[in-house]
């Protein structure tokens, strides 16, 4: 045989091993995945991260292993992320906003550039309290508020949590005061209201749904200058109603990868993203159900839509004496 008719068998035969639309140097993990969630289960992140895990696992051709590794507001399990090798085997998952406020807060030397990003949803903070509590609007609460400073207790996931964050902006906008008490996770806090031990709960919508259905909590306000509407449950009212100067980022949540890794690995998931994530009707279903904003979305454009809500978080911590080193020291501006 001639040797360019060497070459051209060669080269169809190359087409042939690769299918269509695969790049030659896909990856294609030889092992289950560890896919790290920093927080307890029941939470947002267990929630979201779970529907995603079971959304790759068909692409990616392996089990994706869910664990949780709950503890100090999601630094313990991040760290474990980080320490492990970057050979593409172990992600991490939650909110974009904790990997951009670990640093300042002294917890984790890590900033939202040495990660990658994959995002599905968004997610507001809902002001909820006992369905039977003295507070029937978020007018009652805040006047609470105001005659009781730091007695009301609130719970939340933990400092650096999104129901934290929520209490704090709140706090910023209205000069309450409130007795802070934290979890391991966003759905020990949403029970620690419906038990009794906690009065007002700033946690996720995903993590409130549940009990607002039951008619176990009563949805006063959702942070943001849109009503909030949840299938099954009915609408919640913006908190502009009552602080119309207030304004909020979205939080976004994903599943992280530091860099680092080999790149064959982020643009295998980056194609995920595209075929499957955002196509998914399993994870659309999950943010109807559970009052979120289905986006996905990877790379440049995940971390351009984080970066807002980790300017407000980080400044927010500052202003109120929680962080350790100045947000524009470590490349986050005042916004």
């Amino acid at each position: 045989m001639k040797p360019y008719r060497v070459f051209v068998a060669l080269f169809l035969c190359l087409l042939v091993a690769v299918p269509a639309g695969v790049s030659a140097d896909t990856w294609k993990p030889d092992k289950p995945i560890k896919l790290i969630v920093p927080w307890g289960a029941g939470g947002s992140t267990d929630q979201v991260t779970r529907v995603c895990a079971g959304e790759l696992e068909g692409f990616l051709g392996q089990k994706v292993v869910v664990v949780n590794q709950p503890g100090a507001s999601g630094s313990i399990g991040t760290q474990n992320t980080l320490d492990a090798p970057r050979d593409g085997y172990t992600w991490t998952s939650g909110a974009a906003k904790d990997l951009g406020t670990y640093q300042i807060l002294g917890m984790v030397d890590t900033n939202i550039r040495d990660w990658n990003l994959f995002l599905n949803i968004s997610l507001p903070q809902v002001v909820a309290v006992r369905a039977d509590s003295p507070y029937q609007s978020f007018d009652d609460l805040l006047k609470a508020f105001k005659a009781n400073p730091g007695k009301i207790k609130v719970s939340s996931a933990g400092i650096n949590s999104a129901g934290h964050s929520g209490i704090e902006t709140i706090k910023k906008y209205t000069d309450i005061d409130y007795k802070h008490i934290t979890y391991d996770g966003g759905n020990p806090a949403v029970i620690a209201v419906v038990s009794g031990e906690a009065d007002v709960v700033t946690q996720l919508s995903s993590e409130e749904t549940d009990m607002l259905k039951a008619g176990k909590l009563k949805a006063l306000a959702v942070l943001d200058d849109n009503p909030l509407d949840i299938k099954g449950y009915g609408t919640v009212p913006p908190i502009t109603k009552w602080v119309p100067e207030f304004k909020g980022a979205p939080i976004y949540f994903g599943i992280f990868i530091p860099k680092g890794v080999p790149d064959n690995v982020i643009q295998t998931l980056g194609q995920a993203w595209d075929e499957v994530m955002m196509k998914s009707d399993r994870l659309k279903e999950y943010a109807a159900n559970r009052g979120a904003v289905f986006a996905p979305s990877w790379g440049d454009e995940a971390q351009k839509r984080a970066f807002p809500k980790i300017q407000e978080d980080a400044w927010l911590k500052w202003d109120s004496g929680q962080a350790k080193i100045e947000p524009d020291k470590v490349g986050i501006p005042r916004p």
